[in-house]
């Protein structure tokens, strides 16, 4: 991509013997202003004036606290996707080809215009665990079920400009996004051919994408939907944001975990409220705080609604970026550009100010574990048993059950031995997303296992383990440290190299516990990652808790959460002694040398020069390329899009809403993965019926994730969620979501929704706090959109989902403050009628709906429609982002 820049603006910076052009911050600001701007608008700014100087006038003002709100077009110079979201994002790149052919248009049009990386790490499930060769095993499983996936994926590599693939087996993306691909500064051309530089600004369709914001590097989560249309060369569409500082002071105190540090964060930051916002640190105690720990702090942003959570670059930066191998011209790079654009944060320099500053004295943090179902539910490591007990009380003198009895109890007594009570852990998991990055947590844990190991402590036998980190580098200084089998011997066997557990990969339970799971046994995972909804990681496990690597290890030798773990006795050693917590942990000196003599640079640049080979699994894999795809109608993965079908030339003249029928009444924190879970599919279930009538074997139906290029088992999987409760029902009549049909009677919401599509009647979810908060997952936007839903009425969203319900033509309304879906005195039967939706523009619009109730009598109340930019009324005014891309390419090629 080339860049226009006003010569107003641009400065010039040579390296050696090339001359570079650059967007100059000196000539946007004057000094003292530039000295005080967050640096994360900064970038933004810098951002604004390259891609879109039509838009940097109000930017500028608003930057320089003088304008009113406004937007600011942002465009990432590169893209990554995970598997569970490119896969449907290439299955709509094909389906929007072929529709530009059908519309008369030339589908070769229809191409990325920057780069965009695949990485394969979502479909690995823990299939095998406890077991040496537990990686090559669940690789094999993986192939062996998603195949046909990876073929299309290969197809697409060979018919798509600008797409690359990072293979399964090799890393998760935000790992890959920080030890390899981000470059921090980017090097692009002017419009006249003179190479520019400019910072490496970029998107991923993953809600922690934030992660990267840990080296300095300007980027946030993305939907599939908004990321496809980055893709194609469309602005990112944000407010203008407020940027909230956090200034740390003081350091970590010996023994507190980055982990600790990002769970305080979350409860902290969740309750201050900074949805939409940017959250940027500084102060005094920032120089101390490790890439590593910034790393955990960004990774965990949308656990507390934050846009960015960004750390200036400074001298910790540039030390990853060498110990990660970057070349030394890369490094020379940065360093001579941040400078020059006083990008490169000094302790001497003035603090930035803020829309708030929030203090945080890093000597308070202390342990800690967040649950029992949501990361901002921060409990001190000595609460966490108090805190499941004020969800599931326990009756200390109920009986032993047996097993056969089908009953629920409070105990239960397994072939094993040992009774096991509400409480007990399921699974313990090491995994990859938020503090497998960080060596000294890794190697923290490692060293509590060779002490445990050491004193002849094992993992109880009804706790599933695994260790699943997000990079190979993580396995090569563990094993460079001989802590490998420290963590096999407690059951910690590597499992795989993917989002695994966290993301709902974490396979069934140990026998014993899934037979008692299935009688009423209440369990726990423990996981260490960023998300413990309930029934995320397994639709069997209500219950879960975030923590360290350390204290997932300890977890599993104390096999229940309800003890005080700080307290209890872990075991017994060989010579019957007690074992305690504090035993096992390592001095923070320990592993600070550990740290030092393991993880070095020559580590990544192995693991760098082979991102791309894959295994030879990856390898032994074809497919040919084509302009348009050959769907094959008896595939179970891969559909043509069933939303990519019918869309007429020109879009609707009219958006209004009328005569609509309330499919759903719901609560407060519905997240996507109440909507479209990634977690297996059941057999006894409408996407598993549907699947085993097409031909699949039922141990091969897989996760919900992976089937999200096929429409068919991705609208039978909305809100099957087992904790959806629609509140138009007096009684719940079963587990995951059911609703109303079109005739009176009660069915899925699947089968209920399609009743009202039928009839051609439009449909109403409303909701409480929070709707969608959790994964940036585009198909719970899909799933509402072909299940007839025109409107989501909610008190709040998250960004990411609210984005991808305008993505796909729904509208996100929000409740006026103080009020909520119980105020409308909804039964379902009520006409509904909207007005308002064709007279939108930026900024809140005021929506009158018209509520005419069985009896004749009629409500209206007054709603808000929040709208950040003219991107977003485009994309609702032509029914969503795909239906926009299509006609704009038609367009283009008439030119």
């Amino acid at each position: 991509m080339k860049f226009a820049l006003d010569s107003t603006y641009t400065g010039q910076l040579t390296l050696g013997d090339r001359h570079y052009a650059y967007v100059d911050l000196k000539r946007l600001f004057d000094a003292d202003t530039l000295a005080r701007l967050p640096y994360s608008l900064r970038l933004l700014v810098e951002n604004v004036a390259r891609c879109f100087p039509e838009a940097l006038p109000p930017v500028l003002a608003r930057a320089r606290g003088e304008g009113p709100p406004c937007e600011a077009p942002f465009l990432p110079n590169r893209l990554m996707f995970h598997d569970t979201t490119c896969l449907p994002a290439l299955a709509d790149f094909a389906g929007m080809r072929d529709m530009v052919a059908e519309l008369g248009g030339d589908p070769s049009r229809m191409n990325p215009r920057i780069p965009a990386v695949l990485t394969i790490d979502h479909s690995v499930i823990v299939e095998r665990f406890a077991e040496p060769d537990a990686v090559e095993a669940n690789l094999d499983i993986d192939y062996r079920r998603n195949t046909e996936r990876y073929q299309f994926i290969k197809w697409a590599q060979k018919s798509l400009d600008n797409f690359k693939v990072v293979p399964p087996g090799t890393g998760i993306i935000h790992q890959v996004n920080m030890e390899s691909l981000g470059t921090v500064v980017w090097e692009s051309e002017t419009s006249d051919g003179q190479p520019l530089l400019h910072p490496d600004d970029m998107v991923a369709t993953d809600s922690h994408t934030p992660m990267i914001n840990a080296i300095g590097i300007l980027g946030w989560g993305v939907g599939g939907l908004e990321g496809q249309a980055a893709m194609l060369g469309e602005p990112v569409p944000i407010s203008f944001p407020e940027v909230i500082g956090i200034r740390v002071t003081n350091a970590l105190r010996p023994g507190v975990t980055a982990t600790d540090l990002s769970l305080k964060v979350t409860q902290l930051l969740r309750q201050r409220g900074v949805v939409g916002k940017f959250v940027e640190f500084c102060g005094p105690g920032l120089s101390g705080l490790s890439w590593a720990a910034r790393g955990t702090l960004s990774n965990m942003a949308p656990e507390y609604g934050a846009t960015v959570v960004f750390f200036p670059f400074d001298t910790v930066t540039m030390e990853y970026l060498e110990l990660t191998g970057r070349t030394p011209e890369l490094r020379e790079r940065v360093a001579a550009y941040l400078e020059a654009q006083t990008l490169w944060r000094h302790d001497s320099d003035p603090e930035p100010v803020f829309t708030e500053v929030i203090p945080l004295d890093l000597a308070s943090i202390e342990p800690s574990v967040a649950g029992p179902h949501q990361p901002h539910q921060w409990q001190p490591l000595a609460k966490a048993r108090d805190s499941f007990r004020a969800e599931v009380p326990t009756n200390p003198d109920a009986g032993l059950i047996a097993r056969s009895t089908g009953a629920t109890a409070d105990y239960f007594e397994p072939s094993f031995g040992q009774p096991l009570t509400h409480g007990a852990i399921s699974i313990a998991a090491i995994t990859s997303c938020t503090n497998t990055a960080n060596p000294s947590q890794m190697i923290q844990a490692g060293l509590l296992a060779r002490r445990a190991r050491e004193r002849g402590l094992t993992r109880k036998p009804w706790v599933k383990t695994s260790l699943s980190p997000g990079s190979r580098v993580v396995a090569d200084y563990l094993r460079e440290a001989d802590l490998l089998s420290d963590f096999a011997a407690l059951g910690f066997d590597l499992a795989g190299f993917g989002c695994m557990t966290c993301i709902g990969n974490s396979g069934t339970f140990e026998a014993h516990m899934e037979a008692f799971a299935d009688q009423g046994l209440k369990t726990v995972v423990v996981l260490s990652g960023n998300r413990n909804f309930e029934g995320r990681v397994n639709p069997k496990a209500q219950f879960g808790y975030l923590a360290s690597p350390a204290l997932v290890v300890a977890y599993a030798l104390a096999g229940s959460i309800d003890v005080d773990l700080e307290q209890a006795v872990l075991g017994l050693d060989q010579a019957g002694q007690p074992v305690y917590l504090r035993d096992l942990l390592p001095g923070d000196d320990e592993v600070q040398a550990l740290v030092r003599e393991t993880v070095r640079p020559e580590l990544f640049r192995q693991r760098n020069a082979t991102l791309w080979d894959g295994t030879h699994h990856w390898q032994a894999l074809s497919a040919e390329g084509s302009v348009r795809f050959p769907w094959s109608p008896s595939s179970t993965y891969l559909r043509r899009p069933i939303y990519l079908q019918g869309i007429t030339p020109e879009p609707p003249t009219s958006l209004a809403v009328r005569d609509a029928r309330t499919l759903m009444v719901l609560g407060d924190n519905i997240t996507t993965d109440h909507i479209s879970p990634a977690s297996a599919i059941p057999l006894d279930s409408p996407a598993g019926r549907w699947l085993v009538a097409h031909g699949e074997a039922p141990e091969d139906l897989n996760q919900y994730s992976t089937r999200r290029s096929n429409h068919e088992v991705m609208m039978r999987g909305a809100f099957v969620n087992r904790a959806v409760k629609n509140r138009l029902l007096p009684a719940h009549p079963g587990q995951g979501g059911w609703a109303r049909a079109a005739d009176g009677e009660v069915l899925p919401v699947y089968d209920a929704a399609l009743s009202w599509v039928r009839q051609g009647r439009p449909l109403v979810v409303f909701a409480g706090l929070n709707y969608g908060a959790g994964s940036s997952r585009d198909w719970a936007a899909k799933a509402q959109a072909t299940l007839g839903v025109r409107l989501v009425v909610a008190q709040s969203f998250e960004r990411i989902h609210r984005s991808n319900l305008i993505g796909m033509g729904i509208f996100p309304v929000r409740f006026p403050a103080g009020q909520g879906a119980e105020s409308l005195r909804l039964s379902g039967d009520e006409r509904l009628d909207f007005a308002g939706l064709d007279e939108l523009r930026v900024g809140i619009n005021l929506i009158r709906l018209q509520i005419t109730r069985p009896d004749g009598q009629s409500d209206s109340v007054t709603l808000e429609l929040p709208l950040d930019s003219n991107q977003e009324i485009l994309y609702l005014r032509q029914g969503g982002i795909l239906p926009y891309v299509i006609r704009k390419t038609l367009s283009e090629g008439r030119m």
